[in-house]
């Protein structure tokens, strides 16, 4: 089994959350979600926000108190993710990186067009229930309902230990 950690951002502004646009290999179309990614071997959820949300945004953001958590289950790739959803703040506007084979777009959508352009539901529910209720912190799915495959075609190297030399593998846009 593969256990991926996933830290997130929640950016709010005048009644809209800051979403990205992400593509994936086997997915037709993009899917959105709340910016963020996979946590280093070497760094605290709360470094990971700030580092995916410079990568995804280019916005450098002040990390506050965890929103929620949102684990669930992809049967078929046998992985457990971890999803730490964090408040957030950010001066400036968000511009989506260039040419990125990942990332296509960002933008703010106000709270009533989340349910519409959140496609998958261990993405959506769990957002959309924090919002309704802002005690909500634990979202849980046995079945995550979607297999995401990396770009690069690999395993999920972030949840990968340093080897014996004490090297970590690295993927975009990582930290020496």
């Amino acid at each position: 089994m593969v256990r991926i950690h996933l830290c997130t951002g929640l950016l709010e502004r005048d009644g809209r959350v800051l979403v990205v646009a992400n593509a994936y290999p086997n997915q037709p179309d993009l899917l959105w979600n709340l910016p963020g990614g996979r946590q280093e071997w070497d760094e605290t959820a709360a470094m990971t926000v700030e580092r995916e949300l410079l990568e995804e945004t280019g916005l450098r953001v002040r990390v506050g108190p965890l929103a929620y958590v949102a684990e669930s289950f992809d049967h078929v790739s046998r992985t457990h993710v971890t999803a730490m959803c964090f408040t957030i703040e950010a001066d400036g506007e968000p511009v989506a990186p260039h040419a990125d084979v990942h990332v296509r777009a960002c933008r703010f959508v106000p709270y009533d067009e989340l349910a519409e352009l959140l496609a998958v539901r261990v993405i959506r529910e769990p957002l959309l229930g924090h919002l309704a209720d802002r005690r909500q912190q634990y979202f849980g799915y046995l079945d995550a309902g979607i297999t995401i495959a990396l770009a690069d075609g690999s395993a999920d190297r972030a949840a990968t230990p340093p080897d014996a030399s004490g090297t970590t593998p690295r993927r975009r846009g990582d930290r020496e």
